[in-house]
């Protein structure tokens, strides 16, 4: 009863961390559209927003934290071989290919949360290309990160408590 508890904290806050990042990332993406910028076809000027900055980094470092959380409590699921893959239990597969699209989600949605993030860390007006929703961009992702950290959770777990179950047999 006391594991099922923990799960549902760690379920729990890893999803509150992914929500709150994601909704970090939103604002930041809105207090960089509220400072002054001058914009001529693809080319644009704006000054950096420090509010901007700074919700955008708290949101990498939500996202950084729930990846870890989702990790260090999932444990290691390990597929050596393609045999191995389709041997595998549906637990073991779930676990698999939540954690490869997690770490796809986490290797994206932070990427952009950082560039969007360094836009707003010079000390003085910068020109260049627009790009436009990177934070909001990355602040999606942090939901979408969470659905794959909570699912990854999950179904390592239930793989785990599986192994421990059944006993492997001897090999031949």
């Amino acid at each position: 009863m006391v594991k099922k508890a923990i799960g549902s904290i760690v379920c729990l806050l890893i999803m509150i961390m992914d929500v709150a990042a994601g909704i970090l990332g939103i604002e930041a993406e809105v207090a960089q559209n509220k400072v002054k910028h001058l914009r001529m076809w693809i080319f644009e000027c704006r000054d950096p927003s420090y509010e901007a900055f700074k919700l955008g980094l708290a949101a990498a470092i939500l996202l950084l934290a729930a990846h870890a959380i989702s990790n260090l409590f999932g444990g290691c699921i390990c597929i050596w071989s393609k045999d191995e893959l389709h041997k595998a239990s549906s637990n073991k597969q779930l676990a698999l290919g939540s954690l490869i699209f997690s770490w796809i989600t986490l290797a994206i949605g932070f990427s952009m949360l950082i560039i969007g993030t360094l836009e707003n860390s010079k000390s003085r007006k910068s020109c260049g290309i627009s790009e436009h929703r990177l934070l909001s961009i990355g602040g999606i992702l942090c939901f979408i990160h969470g659905l794959f950290a909570v699912s990854y959770y999950i179904s390592a777990t239930a793989f785990t408590r599986e192994e421990k179950l059944i006993p492997n047999p001897p090999p031949t």
